[in-house]
C-alpha cells in the first residue's frame, strides 16, 4: 500500500525536471543562419533550396552547401512532380494512366539527373571561425518552375522510350500545370 501512496511522486518528478530544463535554457540559444524566410521558401512560382557545409577547407565547405542545396530542390521537384502523376492518375479513367504515370515520373528523374534547367544562384555566403579553424558556407538557389516545365516537355518530346499517346499526355499534364502557375508557354 506504501507504494500505492506514493505512485504520483515519480510523474510530478519526472515534469519538474523536464521544465527546469527548459527554463534553463539547456537547448541553448536560438540562432539565425543566412538564407532563411520566405525570400527563399519555394512559392507557386520558385522551386528554391538552401544548404550549409562545413570544412576545414573552403572549397570543400563550398562543394557539401551545393550539394545540399541541389538536393533539397530536387526533392521539391520530385515531390511535386509526384503529386502531379497522383492527381492525374486519380482524375482520369484512362486505361494506361499508371504507365502514363510511371513514366512521367521516370522523365522527371532523368531530368533531375542532368543539369537543372534554369538554376540560379540567389545568394552566397562564407564564414571562417578562428577558433576551430572551419569554414563554414551558405548557398541558396532558385528555379524558375515554369523554365523547369518547360524542359520537362522539351525532354519527353526527345525521349525514345515514351510513345507518341504517352507524350501527349505527359504534354498535357505539363501544360495544366503551366497554366496553374499562370505563365504562358514561351
Amino acid at each position: 500500500m506504501k507504494t500505492a501512496r506514493y505512485a504520483w511522486f515519480v510523474p510530478v518528478l519526472t515534469w519538474v525536471i523536464l521544465l527546469s530544463a527548459c527554463a534553463s535554457g539547456s537547448l541553448g540559444k536560438k540562432v539565425r543562419e543566412p538564407f532563411h524566410g520566405s525570400a527563399y521558401e519555394s512559392n507557386n512560382r520558385f522551386f528554391r533550396g538552401t544548404g550549409k557545409g562545413v570544412s576545414s577547407q573552403d572549397n570543400i565547405a563550398r562543394g557539401k552547401a551545393d550539394i545540399d542545396a541541389k538536393a533539397q530542390l530536387a526533392g521539391q521537384v520530385n515531390t511535386t512532380m509526384k503529386q502531379v502523376a497522383d492527381q492525374y492518375l486519380g482524375q482520369t479513367e484512362n486505361a494506361d494512366a499508371a504507365d502514363v504515370a510511371d513514366k512521367f515520373q521516370s522523365l522527371v528523374r532523368q531530368v533531375m539527373n542532368t543539369d537543372i534547367s534554369d538554376l540560379r544562384k540567389i545568394g552566397e555566403q562564407k564564414y571562417y571561425n578562428e577558433t576551430s579553424k572551419e569554414y563554414t558556407v551558405f548557398l541558396a538557389y532558385e528555379i524558375k518552375k515554369n523554365a523547369m516545365l518547360r524542359f520537362m516537355k522539351k525532354q519527353a518530346k526527345t525521349d525514345k522510350t515514351i510513345n507518341a499517346r504517352q507524350r501527349d499526355l505527359i504534354e498535357k499534364i505539363i501544360d495544366e500545370e503551366l497554366e496553374k502557375i499562370g505563365e504562358d508557354e514561351e
